[in-house]
């Protein structure tokens, strides 16, 4: 079982990162269509139509999912929901801790849809004392003292880290070596970890950044007309 795992890990890993974000839009977009408007069958030209994305990559990104399509009715939706969930892992829930307990850090504990993606938060830690031993978003807040020992006893495998510049890196390293193998990063700093864990960043401030130059250019363009 560990072995197949670890294939499954390194075929994900030679993915296209693109169509790692695409998945998750389309499986989004398929459960709207399968819900709202009873659709059985879909095809990637209504797919990639209605998402302004080209048909042919949103067939290219299926293909990725070993999604399979029948001759002349298209995907069935219900199959092609299953197909993705099964592929990027989202039918089996994993536990994550997250360390850092501000408004970011509360918002995401509060966030209920985690689970429809198989991410489930059964902790927070944090340094505050006011905070620590209460419930926040339905979720115990325990000590950061405490984040090592718990990560091992539990066997932990995601971490998510919403805490200052300032020691996003030593939570990470915390993390690492207590056996965490993917972290979630929004710290607004880029943290280091060894090839062998997966780091996604969320720089908040980097994504205002472009909005707000696209903001711009709109704007000028429209008063410039």
């Amino acid at each position: 079982m560990a072995e197949i795992e670890e294939k499954k890990s390194e075929i994900i890993k030679a993915i296209p990162e693109p169509t790692l974000r695409r998945l998750p839009m389309y499986y989004q977009y398929l459960k709207r269509m399968h819900g709202d408007k009873k659709l059985d069958f879909i095809s990637c030209t209504q797919i990639g139509n209605d998402l302004n994305v080209l048909p042919i990559q949103v067939r290219k990104d299926l293909q990725v999912a070993d999604a399979i399509g029948k001759p002349k009715l298209g995907y069935s939706v219900g199959e092609l929901l299953n197909t993705i969930e099964d592929f990027l892992g989202w039918n089996n829930t994993t536990d994550a801790y997250l360390v850092g307990v501000g408004n970011l850090g509360a918002a995401l504990l509060g966030y209920q849809g985690f689970r429809e993606y198989g991410l489930n938060i059964i902790a927070a830690f944090d340094t505050d004392d006011e905070k620590i031993g209460r419930e926040i978003g339905g979720k115990r807040v325990l000590s950061a003292s405490k984040l090592y020992e718990m990560i091992k006893r539990m066997s932990i495998k995601i971490g998510i880290i919403t805490v200052p510049a300032s020691t996003a890196q030593e939570i990470a390293d915390i993390m690492v070596k207590a056996g965490i193998h993917a972290i979630w990063n929004f710290s607004p700093v880029k943290i280091n970890a060894p090839p062998d864990i997966i780091v996604q960043h969320e720089n908040l401030a980097s994504s205002l950044g472009v909005l707000s130059k696209k903001l711009a250019m709109a704007i000028k363009a429209n008063t410039d007309k």
